[in-house]
């Protein structure tokens, strides 16, 4: 591969990464967002969170497993009541994580 087209692809990349950042920073300085869409915003994190988890937690080796044995999906489920309950990041990571162990013990 020629040394210039490699440069320019990650010249590109970097554009395309850098601008959807920046870009909001800038037209969005100094100005104040409506209370609805700041509540709105506050959804994005966890939507894309749970758009990044379901498929490793209800697939395996592409396909859908809702079955007994999938122990990632009885594991999600204390978590995820666990994160609904407290609000808090710290504890559901570790239920995540006592449920896991003990599973993997007891199971």
């Amino acid at each position: 591969m020629d040394e210039k087209l490699i440069l320019m692809t990650i010249m590109g990349m970097a554009v395309v990464t850098y601008l959807p950042r920046v870009l909001p920073l800038f037209v969005l300085s100094g100005k104040k967002l409506p209370e609805w869409m700041i509540s709105w915003l506050g959804f994005v994190p966890p939507a894309v969170l749970a758009a990044m988890l379901l498929p490793a937690i209800v697939l395996k080796e592409g396909k859908l497993n809702l079955s007994m044995d999938n122990l990632f999906l009885w594991a999600a489920l204390p978590t995820f009541a666990a994160a609904v309950l407290t609000k808090n990041l710290f504890i559901p990571v570790v239920v995540g994580m006592l449920v896991l162990i003990l599973a993997r013990l007891f199971l």
